[in-house]
């Protein structure tokens, strides 16, 4: 039997990249502030930044944008992707938007208010950043695993449901409705059970709550639960997918991920009040509700890729390429977060760099190092993205330091994914003269995005 897993697609079309020595990186990063967001995309080598709308798009996608309807109101796009999600998701009322993040917004703007709660294993930046632009609160209760990174758990994404129903006891008056991320990527690209989800429906449930997924990434969780659950190997990941849809009252997400698109998103419900101020909103701020901010290809090509991204060869792939890249990783005694999730390994920079205490931003400094040595983007998960400063200038830090190496979907071959492990094994064996940073501008919200640095003192 053959074990080596292939990429399950054919190139036929190349970019270049441009290689570049580490003086021009050195300019390059200072001109930039220390902020790798801020890098101009020709001066990254490999670009594990996100994964989020930066894959290869199919053949089968881009036939399907020549068959773009760009009527503004009725369009047959819409109407194909419409099909296409109630068929997945079985909810009634489908909203597309641009993004991930406007449909965190609408769906915030009508359903919460100020002092809320609301219960999730993990938000991610923006929706997070969404969550308190409104006044109310974002409460994280992932399982103790999902903040131990080498603690091994096949469902490290998983809620804890005691301290859940503890939350709803003492405060249930302030959540309008709970969540889950799925995979939980601020967690380490971490799945979510089917039997943790069902408990958490039937838990909110009990306190009348409604459940909302976000489904950034939910072919990928389908799949670690086809792999990873007792009495799963034999279904399909799309029936997976329909179950987990099923167990919730609507959904939203970014399409730039699982979508398999370079734009797009979109809100699913089935509460028709709910859905009435959002549409209203939707007008408002992103496109009459048949396009929502998307032009009628893009619309097509979601409706395609929805269903790509279902596709097992591909999504056995899409798994293995993180283990693989994650097994050079530890085999070079490199502390990742383990097990590897879906869509990028995420590197400890605690671990990484011991010498670097938190006032130092490890994990940024840890993501400007792989920059300066290889060329490499990643994207700190830290406390720069999710640690604050107080009004009397101290700071509050993130229990993890991660850098998450996040893998563009149909993109890179194996021997880049070889390229970085290396130029990781070896930045591992200079770690001691990795400098930290100092953060000197931010903004309040998303402060990761725009902030700047200098170097700190030796």
């Amino acid at each position: 039997m053959i074990h080596t897993i292939i990429e399950p697609f054919r190139i036929k079309s190349v970019e270049p990249i441009r290689m570049s020595t580490r003086g021009e990186r050195r300019r390059w990063l200072d001109e930039a502030k220390l902020n790798v967001f801020l890098l101009p995309a020709e001066r990254v080598l490999l670009d594990f930044l996100t994964d989020s709308g930066t894959g290869a798009m199919s053949a089968r996608q881009w036939g399907a944008i020549m068959e773009g309807d760009e009527s503004y109101a009725g369009s047959k796009s819409f109407f194909h992707l419409e099909e296409v999600l109630r068929d997945l998701t079985g909810y009634e009322y489908i909203i597309p938007t641009h993004q991930g993040r406007a449909a965190e917004r609408i769906l915030f703007s009508v359903a919460t208010k100020k002092g809320d709660l609301i219960p999730n294993n993990t938000h991610f930046d923006t929706t997070r950043a969404n969550i308190e632009y409104q006044g109310a609160e974002a409460v994280d209760l992932v399982i103790p695993e999902g903040l131990q990174p080498r603690a091994l758990h096949p469902f490290k994404g998983n809620i804890d449901l005691a301290r859940v129903e503890e939350l709803l006891k003492r405060e249930g008056h302030r959540i309008p409705f709970g969540m889950m991320t799925l995979t939980n990527n601020s967690g380490g690209g971490q799945p979510v059970s089917l039997a943790n989800l069902r408990a958490y429906r039937e838990l909110l449930t009990r306190y009348g709550k409604p459940l909302i997924l976000d489904v950034c990434r939910y072919a990928e969780n389908s799949m670690f639960v086809k792999l990873r659950e007792p009495g799963m190997q034999d279904r399909t990941v799309k029936s997976i997918a329909q179950e987990m849809f099923s167990l919730a009252d609507g959904c939203m997400m970014s399409a730039k991920k699982d979508g398999m698109v370079n734009i797009g998103g979109f809100l699913a419900l089935n509460d028709a009040a709910w859905v009435e101020a959002a549409k209203t909103l939707l007008i408002l701020t992103e496109g009459f509700p048949t396009y929502g901010g998307l032009a009628g290809r893009d619309l097509e090509a979601l409706a395609v890729g929805m269903q790509e991204g279902l596709d097992e060869d591909y999504l056995r792939y899409r798994l293995r390429t993180a283990e693989y890249m994650g097994e050079k990783l530890k085999a070079a005694g490199i502390a990742i977060v383990e097990p590897t999730g879906g869509h990028a390994v995420y590197l400890d920079a605690k671990d990484f760099l011991p010498h670097l205490g938190p006032e130092q931003y490890p994990a940024w400094s840890l993501a400007n190092a792989l920059y300066l040595e290889a060329g490499i983007r990643g994207v700190e998960i830290g406390s720069v993205m999710f640690g604050k400063r107080r009004d009397d200038g101290t700071e509050t830090y993130h229990s993890m330091e991660l850098v998450r190496l996040a893998f563009p979907r149909r993109m890179y071959t194996q021997s880049h994914f070889d390229y970085a492990a290396e130029a990781i094994c070896d930045l591992k064996a200079n770690a001691d003269k990795v400098r930290g940073v100092r953060m000197v501008k931010q903004a309040r919200y998303l402060r990761h995005f725009t902030a700047e640095f200098e170097w700190a003192a030796s």
